[in-house]
């Protein structure tokens, strides 16, 4: 079974071809940063215009690389949600078409779970119970399933995602965006004991985050410096935000997986792309009865080989052909890993 996937969830247009859901045929992203990056972050509606202008041609360009027919194809898979509206739309409206002009059923797929997906992509077969976090630059939520019919969401961010905080704080020190990568660069070379800043709801007791108390906290820490005329420690602030942001991330994931007995913990999503968080993690989970997995980074960033993977899966368990299945920038988690 082939599926053809189609990811414009934000800023990324991606498209791949995925068979009997884990082999990857071709897996295409062009990315948006360069036409963000002047903004200090992402515009919906010039991500959008981006999404239009650039998915024909890639997808023209991944059916060439592996010389593949549209009779070839079984279904196609797309981003329903959550996400940015008109970036949604232009991929559930390319998935429609295509479907239609195809005769292959349409898949909606939820974009958070595809990422919790996308280790099975590597050969990884999941055992339950499992908990996954996703960590992303729109989202950061925790959740457990008993099986692929049986999950759930144990909690998430009650103000910004991770990865919106990552952003604002490289704003913040003038590391430019994307935000993530930035700060992580300029932790290398700082000591993140030098300034205490917050671990927000680190000991609340629920599976919930917030981060955007430590994001006002460097504010006002380089609002302080500024003041007192000294030159801003750039290194040091951002290794001690990424110190408390991966703190706090480590801490309710390991809390979850010691409550619900865990014998997968995945980690999913751009943020996972993180260095010190994937350390940090791997030092944690070593238990052998207890498996880590953490995709590479290619496939932790928002891609379309995990949006055909699971498109896969809802398929062969029955799913998919639902053509009312339209753009929804809030989509709930629901119920179940499809």
């Amino acid at each position: 079974m082939i599926i053809l996937g189609i990811e414009t969830s934000c800023d990324e247009t991606a498209v791949a071809l995925v068979k009997d859901g884990t082999e990857i045929l071709v897996n295409l992203v062009s990315s948006q940063i360069d036409i963000h990056r002047p903004f200090g972050g992402v515009v919906p509606e010039i991500a959008s215009r981006a999404h239009l202008q650039t998915l024909v041609p890639l997808l023209q360009e991944a059916m060439d690389q592996i010389g593949i027919k549209p009779s070839a194809v079984d279904g196609v898979a797309y981003t329903r949600g959550p996400g940015l509206i008109g970036s949604l739309l232009v991929g559930v409206s390319m998935g429609k078409a295509l479907a239609y002009a195809w005769g292959v059923p349409p898949i909606g797929v939820n974009h958070l779970k595809a990422h919790l997906y996308a280790p099975c992509l590597e050969g990884n077969v999941l055992k339950f119970p499992l908990v996954g976090l996703i960590v992303s630059g729109g989202h950061t939520l925790l959740v457990e399933a008993d099986s692929r019919e049986s999950a759930w969401s144990l909690g998430g961010t009650r103000d910004d995602a991770a990865g919106e905080a990552f952003d604002k704080v490289a704003s913040l020190l003038g590391l430019g965006f994307p935000g993530g990568p930035a700060v992580e660069k300029a932790a290398r070379d700082g000591d993140p004991d030098r300034f205490q800043l917050p671990r927000p709801m680190l000991k609340s007791g629920d599976y919930d985050f917030s981060f955007s108390g430590v994001k006002t906290a460097v504010r006002y820490l380089v609002e302080r410096i500024e003041r007192e005329g000294e030159p801003i420690p750039t290194a040091d602030i951002a290794a001690g935000f990424q110190a408390a942001a991966v703190e706090v991330l480590v801490a309710k994931l390991q809390t979850a997986a010691k409550a619900f007995r865990a014998r997968t913990v995945i980690l999913g999503g751009g943020v996972v792309r993180n260095g010190e968080l994937r350390h940090k993690v791997q030092k944690v989970f070593t238990s052998p009865e207890q498996q880590l997995l953490i995709s590479s980074p290619d496939l932790c960033s928002d891609n379309a080989a995990m949006i055909a993977g699971l498109g896969c899966l809802i398929l062969a368990h029955g799913g998919g052909g639902d053509w009312e299945a339209d753009a929804d920038p809030n989509l709930a988690w629901g119920v179940g890993l499809l």
